[in-house]
């Protein structure tokens, strides 16, 4: 087999794991006035942007599917979908096939915070210590991914509101280098998951079992940055998990089942892909050198497996009529179909700026941005990307959702999670033209 040549510094453990920085393309929808009859006279056919950049991709085979939904409002969506689950495959993708969205998991756990807190269960700036003792007495490197004994302690106590925005000073082994990267993968403190073949450059540290045992024992080690100074991607929203499970006296895969999943008619979104639903699964495929290889099929894939643990940050697998439904409920405000899954306040708190005032964001992925429960937040709209190529957002202003699922890595081997927010307002710029 090839897989050999992923041995290449871009398809590394970092680059592969790590959730593209989703650009706010979407943002520019706030400027189209006329979006709303635009959208709700729009079809499948007249998104000539979104059409032609799926079409584009997979007709050059780049990747082996795309689907995309783009919904107004309460409106069931309109979907454009190409390709197979698998490269010479012939199960046509569609609304229902299923794709690993990483990082778009990190939205959803922000999101279950935000009920708890909604319920006063949980307090936004309530430190996490008093659910979590461990964490009461925390301590930072000096310097910046270097040593881990060289220490200062924390001057602040680690809250519910950082652990959702990044800003917590926690590490990422996707992110960090040197000792602390080491030490993480020592300690098992890996909350993603892309293969169970032996993929150089990937590594097969082995992740701890159980949310209680990844909580405490990350708590050992120390923080990258003080509490509250930094945006910086992290673990937060896996630690967000465990502080849930805590606060409801739930396991956090229950609770997102029961309190989110269920309510919001969401039957295809799993830490674990059933065996009844693996034909509608896609396969993941590693980009090397600008060619597509198997990296995770379907059929074999680590997401058949119960993971080591629920990982709030990137372990959910997802269909884009799911994914569409739980923006739908956001755009909502909380409802589908009449129904309440959240209430008005904690959805309209969770889309907004979150971020502690004494947290900087100059030089990071989100510079002159916000960025709410789990998701990245810019004049009217929220949303978040995945590592393997996934893209999703909901714009208030313009009352408008967008999803686009495909299955690559790393993400930043294409440009998608720029190019399809912008596709979407091209597109809607067009059809109020062609209606004024």
């Amino acid at each position: 087999m090839a897989y050999r040549e992923f041995d290449t510094p871009q398809m590394s453990r970092r680059a592969l794991l790590r959730g593209g920085a989703w650009l706010t393309a979407g943002a520019a929808l706030a400027g189209h006035p006329m979006g709303r009859m635009a959208f709700a006279q729009g079809t499948p056919a007249g998104w000539t942007n979104v059409r032609t950049m799926v079409d584009k991709y997979v007709s050059e085979r780049k990747v082996a599917n795309m689907v995309a939904t783009l919904g107004w409002g309460q409106r069931d969506p309109l979907t454009i979908a190409e390709g197979t689950l698998a490269l010479g495959g012939t199960s046509q993708a569609n609304a229902d096939s299923l794709y690993r969205i990483y990082s778009m998991t990190k939205p959803m756990t922000g999101m279950a915070a935000m009920i708890l807190i909604d319920e006063g269960t949980l307090g936004l700036d309530q430190p996490i210590a008093e659910l979590i003792p461990a964490y009461s007495k925390m301590m930072v490197q000096k310097t910046y991914d270097g040593s881990v004994t060289d220490l200062v302690p924390a001057e602040r106590p680690i809250t519910v509101r950082m652990l959702m925005t990044h800003t917590a000073g926690l590490g990422y082994g996707i992110v960090q280098k040197g000792p602390i990267q080491k030490l993480y993968e020592e300690q098992g403190l890996i909350p993603g998951q892309v293969s169970r073949l032996p993929i150089p450059g990937l590594g097969r540290a082995v992740a701890v079992q159980g949310l209680d045992v990844f909580a405490e024992r990350l708590a050992k080690a120390p923080l990258v940055l003080q509490p509250g100074t930094k945006w910086s991607y992290s673990v937060g929203l896996d630690l967000l998990g465990r502080v849930i499970e805590v606060a409801s006296g739930q396991k956090f895969d229950a609770f997102l089942k029961q309190r989110i999943f269920e309510p919001a008619g969401m039957t295809s979104t799993f830490f674990t892909v059933p065996q009844n639903a693996v034909d509608r699964f896609t396969t993941n495929y590693g980009i090397a050198n600008g060619v597509p290889l198997p990296i995770d099929p379907a059929k074999a894939s680590i997401y058949l497996d119960v993971p080591p643990f629920p990982m709030g940050g990137a372990g959910l697998v997802s269909s884009p009529r799911d994914y569409d439904r739980f923006l739908r409920m956001l755009l909502g405000y909380g409802k589908i179909d009449g129904k309440r899954v959240m209430g008005e306040l904690a959805v309209r708190v969770g889309t907004s700026n979150l971020l502690p005032e004494t947290a900087t964001t100059q030089g990071t992925w989100v510079e002159g941005q916000g960025f709410g429960a789990g998701g990245r937040v810019s004049d009217g709209s929220y949303g978040w990307g995945g590592a393997a190529g996934t893209v999703a957002f909901v714009n208030y202003k313009a009352g408008l959702r967008a999803n686009l699922m495909t299955q690559y890595m790393p993400s930043e081997a294409y440009p998608i999670h720029e190019a399809f927010p912008k596709a979407v307002v091209a597109d809607l710029a067009a059809m109020q033209g062609a209606k004024s």
